[in-house]
């Protein structure tokens, strides 16, 4: 049997392939490095989370993320499976040990009788006698990739900054300053360390933020935006002085036990591994050079004699315009043997990149099996980011995005008495996003998934 051919072993092409081979048709995942390294990537391994760790809120109920997490969980994802088996302490969110995450992603693929691992670099076009194959590189595809994809498109790539958060020695934080506590003790109460400022530490830290020397650009670099969702530090500290305050170093919900008081801002930082040895700092992607970074974070009270296992870095992320080449089954319009899923496609995110690997692996499989498969109901999370990505945005102005129930199509009945409370819409959206999303797995054109995680 010809297999189906994945380019790519991010979280989206591993989860395409996942879902290929769990239908019970072979493919070949293919993965350039280590032939070919990254600017960004530090291991071999697939699935290696270069950013945070964190896929976000896990609440299925109140958040469009934790919905989308629930609906993959229910068709079968390799990524959830993985997350679930390797998570470690994050509040009302999920973070992953991320050294123990990509190991099983790795594992799993590897030992799947389906699934063939090549460590090759496509360094243009698949060849036509590759019938069916998924581009799933990501936002670091290879340069002469992107030249071949663009020959064929005909579009001009479009590309944005995506920045990467310093990640910390816990045992090199003092915690005679520092306190462990989830904000409104979320979670097990204490999944966060937090660093307290009063206001004049705060005034001092914005102050060394925006006068830090941060790496220049390359000329081709200078017009490249940043995303929304990923702003550097210094970034969003250009924006006010007290932006920061009002979004990762907002001090509510958190009592700091050495004062018994209430600090003026909080730096958070997330554990990073399940030793609970590494902590990344929530928020603080950054473009600083090293040198100033360590003298700015080290200036935060309890981080100052921190040591880095990871500073924090930038790297040029490019996707393509989706709403004007993609079809509904993201299929290139021109070139329908190819389609396209993860980053490439405009969505941002690590549990939205793997999303679209799903449905591509799934509208892949489909047809070898002969079957028209539906899109997921636009109702649920999955067919709401692909509504956005195939049409529901604007193709001239199309830009990433993460999944948020402003993408979900209107409630159609409203609660008696008056317009729904903000808990109650968002319970609503989730519920009958997973009544339709079981009605859409159910269905007679569903590929037939053969075996489970």
């Amino acid at each position: 049997m010809e297999p189906i051919h994945v380019i790519g072993g991010g979280l989206a092409g591993t989860e395409a392939a996942w879902q290929i081979a769990n239908a019970g048709h072979p493919v070949l995942l293919h993965e350039m490095r280590p032939v070919r390294k990254t600017d960004v990537h530090l291991t071999d391994g697939l699935a290696e989370l270069v950013c945070s760790n964190s896929f976000r809120s896990d609440d299925a109920e109140q958040n469009a993320v934790g919905l989308l997490h629930e609906e993959m969980r229910r068709c079968g994802s390799l990524i959830m499976t993985a997350g679930d088996r390797h998570r470690v302490p994050a509040g009302g969110a999920m973070a992953v040990d991320r050294a123990g995450f990509s190991k099983a992603v790795t594992e799993l693929l590897t030992a799947h009788p389906l699934v063939t691992i090549a460590r090759e670099e496509i360094s243009g076009l698949p060849p036509e006698t590759w019938k069916s194959v998924i581009l799933a590189t990501g936002p670091l595809t290879s340069p002469s990739l992107s030249t071949a994809i663009l020959d064929i498109t005909g579009e001009d790539s479009l590309a944005f900054f995506d920045a990467i958060a310093p990640v910390i020695y816990q045992d090199s934080i003092d915690f005679s300053k520092a306190w462990l506590q989830s904000r409104y003790d979320k979670g097990d109460g204490a999944d966060y360390i937090n660093c307290p400022l009063d206001e004049a530490q705060y005034a001092a830290f914005i102050d060394a933020l925006q006068n830090g020397e941060a790496m220049p650009f390359q000329d081709w670099e200078k017009d490249t935006p940043y995303f929304e969702g990923c702003l550097p530090i210094e970034v969003m500290a250009e924006r006010g002085a007290e932006t920061l305050r009002f979004g990762p170093m907002k001090p509510v919900g958190l009592t700091n036990p050495h004062t018994g008081g209430k600090a003026h801002a909080v730096v958070q930082l997330r554990q990073d591994n399940a030793l609970g040895t590494l902590y990344n700092m929530v928020g603080f992607q950054t473009k600083l050079k090293h040198g100033e970074q360590t003298k700015v974070f080290r200036a935060i009270p309890g981080l100052e004699n921190a040591r880095f296992a990871r500073l924090g870095g930038i790297h040029r992320n490019t996707f393509i315009n989706s709403p004007r080449l993609l079809d509904r089954s993201l299929r290139l319009k021109a070139h329908p043997r190819m389609r396209f899923a993860g980053q490439i496609t405009g969505v941002e995110g690590y549990i939205e990149s793997a999303a679209c690997g799903l449905m591509a692996g799934r509208f892949a499989v489909s047809e070898k099996q002969g079957n028209d498969l539906l899109s997921p109901p636009p109702t649920t999370a999955l067919g709401a980011l692909l509504g956005h990505i195939i049409g529901g945005a604007d193709a001239e102005n199309f830009q990433p995005m993460n999944v948020n129930f402003g993408l979900f199509p209107p409630l159609e009945t409203p609660v008696k008495g008056g317009r729904r409370g903000r808990k109650e819409r968002r319970l609503a959206y989730s519920q009958r996003a997973l009544a339709a999303l079981d009605n859409w797995l159910n269905t007679a054109n569903a590929p037939h998934m053969v075996t489970t995680p």
